[in-house]
């Protein structure tokens, strides 16, 4: 008996071991938040709270097998990766599957997939691997070599159109470059440029986006149209005032005037409900998650590790960032998910994939050498 309950002990701490718990502690009780918020946006057909609940049990089953692998062996996968998902978004491009006027899926017969979401972790793991072998040698023109890997696919996936998406990987690219040493200069002269490109830009922009952004100056434009989220939304979040209306109550949500309720505006939910107080709630967790992140990125032991710990943990925060933006009214609707909030299947468990890769650097960091 003695040997069976040490067996099991020793089963168990091998389960275990390479789980960063402060990490799995705080995306649980975020993901216990978005489960409560699924449960009430879409009250009257739980089935989705099954189905998130399904795909919370798929992401952390992935996060806890990525975890396992050492920081080298993702290192491997970062070319590989990167060049099917390039491949696979020059596929969406000629042969995609066109759904309300945007072609961002591609069909594999059995089943069709979104690889803009591949690049999310294709990415960073591409940059990060790609700094790690110039660390020694780092010059300007690595520099530049490094964001014209970041501006292809960003160009592709903003091509179907998928602002959201494109902006998520640009950012998650943009801070390994940011991490890798780019001088400060250089990043105040591509702000001058970009803001000097911006009416240039603008014509670049599909008509939707631009109404997007101009109905963000002012929602009552057209306030059943294209105004008509970013109204309802701010509408919700006001009137729950310091402390909400409590779970269950909130009458934007359950009267029908929040659209996409349930996913990309589950914010307006959540804030109608649980108020001011809540919101700071919700906020303290993003902050410890992220905080959590950049502590395991600083105490990682190589280039490539600390990179992409940094480019992950930030991605988060632009995450939760620009939804709840969006959804106050501050930034333009772009169509991104409250991370691990939000329902869905394909982000969560990007999400996760993620979180494993910080855990994988966390618990690894002692046997890597430097």
């Amino acid at each position: 008996m003695i040997d069976i309950v040490s067996r099991l002990r020793q089963l168990w701490q091998q389960f275990i071991a390479h789980i960063d718990f402060p990490l799995l502690f705080i995306t649980i009780a975020i993901m216990c938040v978005g489960l409560a918020t699924v449960n009430s946006a879409t009250w009257d057909g739980n089935h989705r709270l099954l189905a998130q609940v399904g795909n919370m049990g798929v992401a952390m089953t992935i996060m806890w097998f990525v975890a396992r692998l050492p920081p080298q062996k993702l290192m491997s996968f970062a070319i590989p990766l990167y060049v099917v998902g390039l491949i696979l978004l020059v596929g969406v491009f000629l042969f995609g599957i066109k759904v309300n006027g945007a072609r961002r899926w591609i069909s594999l017969g059995f089943t069709r997939i979104q690889p803009s979401e591949i690049m999310k972790i294709a990415m960073p793991l591409m940059l990060a691997w790609y700094f790690q072998t110039y660390e020694t040698t780092l010059k300007a023109k690595h520099f530049a070599i490094a964001s014209l890997l970041l501006l292809v696919p960003f160009a592709l996936i903003a091509k179907q159109p998928d602002l959201g998406t494109a902006l998520l990987v640009g950012a998650a690219g943009f801070y390994v470059i940011f991490f890798a040493g780019l001088p400060w200069k250089v990043l105040i002269g591509l702000l001058i440029a970009g803001a000097s490109a911006a009416p240039v830009l603008w014509t670049m922009l599909h008509d939707y986006q631009k109404k997007r952004i101009l109905t963000l100056i002012d929602p009552t434009t057209d306030p059943l149209g294209a105004g008509y989220h970013i109204i309802q939304a701010t509408i919700a979040i006001g009137s729950g005032g310091a402390l909400g209306k409590g779970y269950l109550n909130g009458t934007q949500t359950h009267l029908e005037f929040i659209p996409e309720k349930h996913t990309d505006f589950i914010f307006a939910v959540y804030s109608e409900e649980w108020g001011l107080l809540g919101n700071a709630l919700l906020v303290f967790l993003y902050t410890l998650l992220i905080g959590r992140g950049l502590m395991i990125a600083s105490a990682a032991p190589t280039t490539f590790s600390r990179l992409l710990a940094g480019a992950i943990t930030l991605g988060f925060f632009t995450y939760a960032f620009i939804n709840m933006g969006m959804v106050s009214g501050i930034l333009p609707v772009v169509g991104v998910p409250l991370p691990f909030m939000s329902y869905g299947g394909t982000a969560l468990v990007t999400l996760y994939l993620g979180i494993g890769i910080l855990m994988s650097i966390h618990t690894h960091r002692m046997l890597v050498k430097k």
